[in-house]
């Protein structure tokens, strides 16, 4: 039960500005305007936050930081007005060890935030969470639960995809080849750079492992006579991608499956691609997956993996209370590269070439 508030003539801007000052370090760069129309900040702030309803206070009581935020955010009673890389600018101070030793909460600023909390009436029971957050059972990359953190991401309907991926429907780094060309055309140059590092000519078979809307399959096989397999684990994706090789007329070039990779049993392939599935087969994983594609691959063969990195020394696993560890990627892990190259090795593999595409991945977004 909700504790009633105390009687006040303070603005909730008002009330909330020393317990936001206080947490950072004294500044305020950014401006908060509530939902009794109050605000306060900069008089030209390069974003403002937009507190809707005292849900986002709950939420943000009930979890404190980026969680809290996204559960705020997501649920509607928290937004952003502005330029979006200020506000990361801020999460970025607030995580820093630095600014932790010189801000962190004591028992005087936790009453603070008691205080203010209970003057705005928001003490109470936890609000109810997002429908859209990922709550995951079961002993992580196994196939069940890698089906329902596949089907979580991708799954929210293709219209949402052909919004946010345009044309290409190709949801990984684009590869610029000049400074005039599109995204679409950045993706098809990335497309045919997979099929040239592959060695793609007519009559090769191919599998493309995490194939998404089947747009490296079709460009394969209708540019380089290719013979493809694409597997997915998403349903969407697949009737999408069968859709399109319908309509392009290369049903006989090209089978889409709903497959998890370690169900493929039907080899030799002459190249295999794994474009941006890399992040969901985790580092416990990883062995599994390269010993099994290299299974399938025929001797001579050759296997490309583009995969989003990760600076060695840092954890592979991402944060399950962040916002992307629970609203977008649940369950994704990102790698070092020299640990990739390792397991690779591991699994058999003479690796020959490997190449760092971070600033057109930098153009693509």
């Amino acid at each position: 039960m909700a504790l009633h508030p105390t009687p006040t003539t303070s603005s909730v801007a008002g009330t909330l500005e020393p317990v936001v000052r206080r947490l950072l370090g004294g500044q305020l760069p950014i401006a908060l305007r509530a939902w009794d129309g109050s605000s306060v900040g900069p008089p030209d702030p390069p974003v403002t936050v937009v507190v809707h309803s005292p849900r986002a206070l709950q939420h943000l009581l009930w979890a404190p930081g980026e969680l809290g935020l996204a559960r705020a955010h997501v649920s509607g009673h928290l937004d952003i007005e502005g330029d979006v890389f200020a506000l990361l600018a801020v999460r970025d101070l607030l995580a820093s060890a630095d600014h932790h030793v010189r801000v962190g909460f004591d028992g005087a600023g936790w009453l603070a935030i008691l205080r203010a909390a209970r003057s705005l009436g928001v003490i109470g029971a936890r609000p109810p969470l997002p429908a859209e957050e990922a709550h995951l059972r079961g002993t992580t990359h196994t196939l069940r639960r890698d089906a329902r953190a596949i089907s979580h991401h991708y799954d929210v309907g293709n219209d949402f995809y052909r919004l946010l991926l345009g044309p290409s429907l190709t949801y990984s780094c684009a590869y610029w080849i000049d400074d005039q060309v599109d995204l679409t055309e950045a993706q098809a140059a990335k497309h045919e750079l997979i099929c040239r590092k592959l060695d793609v000519h007519p009559g090769t078979r191919l599998l493309d492992v995490g194939c998404g809307w089947g747009s490296l399959a079709l460009h394969a096989a209708k540019h380089h006579g290719a013979s493809v397999v694409g597997i997915t684990i998403s349903n969407e994706q697949a009737a999408l991608a069968r859709e399109r090789v319908r309509d392009a007329g290369l049903e006989q070039r090209v089978e889409i499956r709903v497959q998890d990779y370690r169900q493929v049993a039907d080899g030799p392939f002459d190249a295999i691609s794994s474009v941006g599935m890399f992040e969901h087969v985790g580092a416990e994983r990883m062995g599994v997956y390269f010993s099994h594609l290299y299974e399938l691959l025929d001797e001579g063969g050759r296997f490309l993996n583009h995969a989003i990195s990760r600076p060695a020394g840092q954890p592979p696993g991402i944060d399950a209370d962040s916002f992307v560890g629970r609203y977008v990627f649940p369950d994704g892990e990102l790698l070092e590269v020299g640990r990739a190259v390792s397991a690779m090795a591991g699994a058999g593999f003479e690796v020959r070439h490997v190449e760092d595409l971070r600033e057109h991945y930098v153009r693509t977004l």
